[in-house]
């Protein structure tokens, strides 16, 4: 079990402070929401906040492109210190061809997809990622509420995880996530939880350790 404090919804005024909170409190991955206001709604963070966020923390860095044409960056965003690339299936006209590239610089993959995106797009790229992202609010903005149908969803990834024998397959999940319905997403199958408001909104800290005695 990993849990990933998305920055999204941190206090940007001391943005280094909140994430230095988070990662001694314990989480495991800094979660970045790149979006580009075409893909989805909202316009977040580019390659310098990457960079400075990567000067405060030792922790993976676990960036989420929600944005058209993610392959012509990919060699940025490694430069500037990510660890862990996701994509979106529906924003790669040619998936395997991103996920290689992600792999060849020595990151690791991912592909999320949207609450109405069918698992089925997953089919032929299941053996060359490392994470699969469920989207349980519509991407965009922090504080949505979460979408329950997206517990079938992740229970199919699952499956087919077992089903091939993908052992070290992560699912992931980002949006809506709270101390409430956290265990019913971990029931479901997932191993990644990402949390924004839950954790940012108060005291991060103490919100981390609630979070992880969920987890346990």
């Amino acid at each position: 079990m990993k849990l990933a404090a998305s920055v999204l919804s941190a206090d940007f005024s001391k943005l280094g402070d909140q994430v230095k909170l988070v990662d001694q409190a314990g989480v495991d991955y800094i979660h970045i929401d790149v979006i580009d206001g075409k893909f989805a709604p909202n316009i977040t963070f580019g390659m310098p906040v990457i960079e400075a966020i990567r000067k405060v923390t030792d922790k993976p860095l676990d960036v989420h492109l929600m944005i058209e044409e993610p392959y012509r960056y990919l060699q940025e965003f490694k430069e500037a210190g990510a660890d862990i690339v996701t994509v979106h299936a529906e924003a790669c006209t040619h998936l395997h061809r991103t996920i290689t590239r992600i792999r060849e610089l020595d990151m690791k993959a991912g592909v999320a997809l949207n609450p109405a995106t069918s698992v089925s797009i997953l089919n032929y790229i299941f053996d060359d990622i490392d994470l699969a992202l469920v989207m349980s609010v519509n991407p965009g903005f922090s504080g949505q509420t979460f979408i329950p149908s997206v517990i079938d969803k992740i229970k199919r990834i699952h499956k087919i995880a077992e089903d091939k024998g993908l052992v070290n397959l992560d699912i992931e999940v980002d949006g809506g996530i709270t101390l409430s319905n956290i265990s019913s997403v971990i029931d479901a199958g997932a191993n990644v939880i990402v949390s924004g408001a839950s954790i940012f909104k108060g005291e991060p800290d103490k919100n981390v350790k609630e979070f992880l005695k969920k987890m346990k």
